[in-house]
């Protein structure tokens, strides 16, 4: 995965909280399944999206925690060491890359947008990462439907204009 000028952190365990489908999906089955599906939500997203997306899940109340990072498809997750929050784990990156690099932080912890804000990355409430991961989405589905091949699925619906005189020519000709 060749890393982009453009970087979305995202605050996971914040969106699954701030996210009415994931926070539903935590209590109703489990934690992981929110995780998954946000994962699989940010790997759809970044497919339409010239952006490289870091999620970033606390790691600080899991003793003995190292830390991991890794690639999910086309995303990176990361999950953070002991006693190292999302919060801090994402300003260290924030401040770690280039002035020219322009980097987004979604978050819905006020706190964190005010102190992102003053390293000049822009700041994303969960609510307008939601929105903007929608809007995506429809787009998607619009092309889809706009570009889906007819229900019959004939030869001839698949064919350019030069090809289809040429079949008529053939049938004629018998």
């Amino acid at each position: 995965m060749i890393l982009q000028k453009e970087f979305l952190l995202v605050d996971g365990y914040n969106i699954i909280h701030a996210w009415d489908e994931l926070k539903e999906l935590m209590e109703d089955v489990s934690l992981e399944s929110a995780r998954l599906k946000l994962m699989d939500i940010l790997s759809n997203y970044r497919g339409v999206k010239n952006t490289t997306i870091i999620l970033v899940f606390d790691g600080y109340l899991v003793k003995g925690s190292i830390g991991k990072a890794y690639p999910y498809h086309n995303i990176y997750v990361v999950y953070t060491k002991e006693a190292e929050t999302a919060d801090h784990y994402i300003e260290r990156v924030v401040t770690s890359l280039p002035k020219h690099y322009r980097v987004r932080v979604a978050t819905g912890d006020g706190l964190e947008q005010l102190i992102i804000s003053g390293q000049d990355a822009l700041r994303m409430t969960a609510r307008e990462l939601q929105l903007e991961v929608r809007v995506e989405e429809k787009m998607i589905r619009e092309k889809f439907i706009e570009n889906r091949p007819p229900k019959n699925n004939m030869l001839a619906d698949h064919l350019d204009q030069e090809a289809l005189e040429w079949i008529e020519a053939l049938r004629r000709t018998k």
